[in-house]
Order: structure tokens, then C-alpha cells, then sequence
């Protein structure tokens, strides 16, 4: 798991972290697959659907700052 080294650029820190979240949930899926609640399997799948959709959206932001940060530097 990558660490939060105080001089690395911020952005780049923060899309590691991302990275590794998404990871983690890659290897949760399977797990929720194998539950034999189908109300709790729903319910998990459900959960790591909207925590998946929220990390696309921090990292939909993060290429925008970067973006603004590639201009302003021409």
C-alpha cells in the first residue's frame, strides 16, 4: 500500500491511494459472490457499486486539476 510521502504532489499521492482502493475491491467481489445470503450478497454488491462510482468520481476530478495545472504552466 503506497504511503503518504508529505513531498509528493498531492494528486499523484491521492490516485495511488485510489489505485490501491480499487484493487481491494477487485479482490472483495469474488468473496461476496460466495455469501449464501442473497439479501446480503445484494446489498454488498450494491455497496461496492456506490463506492466505486464515488472513487470514479474523485479520480474524474483529479485529471481535471491536473489538467488545470497543465495549463496554466504554458
Amino acid at each position: 500500500m503506497p504511503t503518504t510521502d508529505p513531498d509528493k504532489d498531492p494528486i499523484t499521492a491521492i490516485e495511488e491511494h485510489c489505485k490501491t482502493i480499487a484493487l481491494t475491491f477487485m479482490k472483495i467481489h469474488p468473496a461476496v459472490g460466495r455469501l449464501t445470503d442473497p439479501e446480503l450478497q445484494a446489498t454488498c454488491l450494491q455497496s461496492l457499486h456506490a463506492m466505486t462510482t464515488e472513487l470514479e468520481v474523485i479520480k474524474k476530478h483529479l485529471i481535471m486539476a491536473q489538467h488545470r495545472d497543465d495549463s496554466t504552466a504554458l
